[in-house]
């Protein structure tokens, strides 16, 4: 994240112009660059309101040794349209079979007002990774699952991992909040998704 005097965020996000996934074998490919900056904005607007507004999350820590199920969810604070005039495109660019997207937003008075609440000194970061399927996309508002499922099991190892060192006994469940403190960098591994995320 970037935000400093001139009070602007920044993210730069790549869309695989020729994706291998797992399923959907009959979509077209490779995709045409129009198609891959919306997906590319689409997802730029995502981190954004990770950042901004972050999500509430309930967690069920689970037990194996008593077959208790672990279960985690995110919830969405708050949304940015994409037709926000301060969402901006500042460059892209091509490389191989990567299409990269450097964006910026500026956000306003309430938006800054949130930012500095998550800067706050009893938020803790905590960098984490999680995994999601290579799947999709039959519908635009679907090809990102994958990535959000990873996103969502970083979070849940970074709630893990603050839980651990604040809890001396071990919680049955956690509700909280948490917000990303930049974009998320992503990587294929083994077919999935791998996410690496700072979140706070």
């Amino acid at each position: 994240m970037s935000l400093g005097a001139q009070e602007v965020l920044r993210g730069r996000v790549w869309v695989d112009l020729e994706p291998v996934y797992q399923r959907f074998v009959d979509v077209p490919y490779p995709l045409d660059t129009v198609t891959a900056q919306r997906r590319a904005l689409e997802e730029t607007k995502f981190y954004f309101e990770g950042m901004i507004y972050g999500w509430s999350f309930d967690y069920e820590v689970g037990e194996r040794a008593r077959k208790i199920e672990e279960n985690f969810e995110l919830h969405s604070l708050g949304s940015i349209p994409l037709s926000d005039p301060r969402l901006t495109v500042t460059d892209g660019s091509v490389e191989g079979s990567r299409f990269y997207l450097w964006t910026e937003y500026r956000p306003d008075g309430p938006q800054r007002g949130r930012l500095k609440g998550w800067e706050g000194g009893q938020v803790q970061k905590t960098q984490a990774s999680g995994t999601g399927p290579l799947a999709g996309p039959v519908e635009s508002s679907q090809w990102m699952d994958g990535k959000k499922e990873a996103l969502q099991d970083a979070a849940r190892a970074a709630v893990r991992t603050i839980l651990r060192g604040t809890e001396r006994n071990r919680p049955k469940e956690a509700h909280g909040f948490i917000a990303l403190a930049e974009f998320p960098l992503y990587r294929i591994e083994m077919g999935r998704w791998v996410a690496i995320a700072q979140f706070r």
